[in-house]
């Protein structure tokens, strides 16, 4: 079972708040962020100077707009075609390779890491009316991610195991959530608590659980390459890590929906 520091956790150099305001080193208040969009050369110095946290797996959608995210993948449109050649591939006369630059970046900065550049996906939430105190799972929920050790995929599926308290969101914005957590380069060791962070800054629920179950290419496709090999790991947080019963039930449903 994972266990973990708020999404906020101090870190070197400053920390980064759930909203994703920057802070510097002693975490008392937000630097002065210079103007986004400025046209400034390098958005990292400048997010840097800043005090803003930027590492992989970190959220910076606050700080950056529209024309910097065209200029990132302008920037890495150019190194990519570098990288190309550094290969030695030519890719102006492959004709499998000659718009890869531009489809490689474009992947990166709109896709596989969206995550890091967008805003948390809109949590409409609602009163739990009834009192329902039952526990519910949701899965397997698609997963798809990137290592942010070697840049290769990381996929698989994950479950969620709620028991609520005041409020309830609908099962898509479940989905939702760990589409957005889950684009970005970083470990699944971190990018599940981040999950349950978010779940439980959105609803805080009585009790909540959640488990991730995937495949690293990074051991699959180099290294050892082992085709077989999945990583599990789960998060317990209230009801769900005192009370065993009650953990032992979302384990079982989980398992009747494919997990175990």
């Amino acid at each position: 079972m994972v266990t973990g520091a708020p999404f906020g956790r101090a870190r070197k150099g400053g920390t980064i708040s759930r909203t994703g305001k920057g802070r510097g080193p002693s975490g008392d208040a937000p630097h002065d962020t210079p103007p986004p969009g400025t046209g400034a050369p390098d958005l990292l110095a400048r997010l840097l100077a800043a005090g803003v946290s930027c590492r992989a797996n970190d959220n910076i959608a606050d700080f950056v707009t529209p024309q910097d995210l065209d200029a990132m993948e302008a920037e890495a449109e150019r190194h990519v075609a570098g990288l190309l050649r550094c290969l030695a591939i030519d890719a102006a006369g492959d004709h499998n390779s000659t718009d890869t630059p531009r489809r490689y970046a474009r992947m990166l900065v709109r896709e596989v890491f969206a995550g890091r550049y967008a805003p948390r996906p809109a949590l409409t939430d609602f009163p739990n009316a009834r009192k329902l105190d039952e526990l519910y799972a949701v899965g397997p929920i698609t997963i798809r991610s990137a290592c942010a050790h070697h840049l290769v995929p990381i996929i698989g599926e994950a479950w969620i195991g709620v028991i609520p308290e005041e409020r309830v969101i609908g099962l898509s914005k479940f989905s939702r959530l760990a589409q957005w957590v889950m684009s970005r380069p970083q470990i699944q060791e971190e990018a599940i608590v981040m999950l349950a962070d978010e779940i439980e800054a959105a609803i805080a629920p009585a009790g909540l659980a959640v488990v991730m179950r995937a495949k690293h290419l990074c051991c699959a496709w180099r290294g050892v390459r082992d085709g077989g090999q999945m990583m599990t790991t789960s998060v317990m947080r209230g009801v769900l890590r005192t009370d065993s019963t009650a953990r032992r039930e979302f384990l079982s449903l989980v398992a009747g929906q494919g997990h175990g």
